[in-house]
């Protein structure tokens, strides 16, 4: 069975920093796009980062360039977000997710939950000081 496993979440300071984990469990990540969303309380599920299949290609959300970065470890079968210089509105769960392996390239902005095919949990990242 296809499992995404978040973890890294946690409570931090205005300013500090965060690296979340996405390991995937039941199949191989070389050959999925692979995103990472978030969904703070009252609001809808937004996009934040996501990286394309195998050889890398990378998006990012407006709100988080420049202090966010998305790599994959496919030795280790994981895909991370480094998130620095965190605000308070970075405040949400935050989810991994996966498109189908025929899909090549991440997709990011609206409506582009949609896109995705499998979803982790969620891992709670909360900035307050």
């Amino acid at each position: 069975q296809l499992q995404l496993v978040e973890s890294g979440g946690g409570l931090v300071q205005p300013g500090g920093s965060l690296r979340l984990s996405c390991a995937a469990v039941g199949f191989t990540i070389d050959y999925y796009a692979l995103g990472w969303f978030r969904q703070a309380p009252g609001k809808e599920r937004e996009g934040v980062s996501c990286i394309n299949s195998a050889f890398g290609g990378a998006n990012y959300a407006d709100f988080v360039k420049g202090r966010f970065t998305i790599s994959r470890d496919n030795a280790k079968n994981t895909v991370y977000l480094q998130m620095n210089s965190l605000k308070p509105e970075d405040t949400a769960v935050y989810y991994c997710a996966a498109r189908r392996p025929s899909v090549k390239e991440c997709v990011l902005g609206t409506n582009s939950t949609d896109a995705y095919d499998y979803w982790g949990q969620g891992t709670q990242v909360t900035v307050s000081s």
